[in-house]
């Protein structure tokens, strides 16, 4: 009896670990779009690649591709330069360039270049495991635009079983840290602040 127990209380805490793990991606499916925007952070990897998908397949006229200055460029400059070598069109590709840390900060630098274009309705492509925090990020701080968000595939990050390896253990609960942080502190102080004029 007891023996059956622990098996049940065992299968039960991994369903929930393994949900847990796989609320962080966010799947949703694609939709034409006004535009595709690739996040910071993989531009010679499934991100990009995922986006160039897309865009060849008519999803979007355009894939924006956001990015940090690396090697003294806007990263999403290499990222166009490594899809045209594998056989991506370039005019399908725009680069954005910014100095943001983070994702939220990321949203906050394209909101403007958001609303310049009119952009209505957005696929935004990530990867797996930050997909769910990014939809949450830009939906809070890009108002009036529609996020559907692409994860990417990620190998670094197995949503079963992640508490099985070091990799998949550290962005769990990174992410989930920082999903919590965002809707908890950051986005309620960022609404006061908007509400009181500072």
């Amino acid at each position: 009896m007891a023996a059956a127990l622990a098996v049940i209380l065992l299968i039960r805490w991994q369903a929930t670990l393994s949900f847990l793990g796989g609320y962080l991606v966010c799947s949703e499916r694609p939709q034409p779009a006004d535009l595709i925007l690739v996040l910071a952070g993989n531009f010679y990897g499934p991100r990009v690649l995922m986006a160039a998908e897309l865009a060849t397949q008519g999803y979007a006229p355009l894939a924006l591709i956001s990015g940090t200055p690396y090697q003294g460029r806007p990263e999403g400059e290499f990222a166009i330069e490594f899809l045209a070598q594998q056989g991506y069109p370039k005019r399908l590709f725009q680069s954005f360039g910014h100095n943001a840390r983070s994702t939220i900060e990321e949203a906050i630098a394209l909101r403007p270049e958001l609303t310049r274009r009119e952009v209505k309705r957005v696929l935004l492509v990530t990867s797996a495991y930050h997909s769910r925090r990014a939809a949450i990020v830009f939906r809070l701080f890009c108002p009036g635009i529609q996020f559907i968000a692409i994860p990417a595939p990620d190998r670094f990050y197995h949503e079963q079983g992640w508490w099985q390896d070091a990799s998949s253990r550290r962005l769990f609960f990174s992410e989930w840290s920082k999903i919590l942080a965002t809707v908890l502190i950051v986005y309620p102080e960022n609404r006061v602040e908007s509400m009181v004029g500072h």
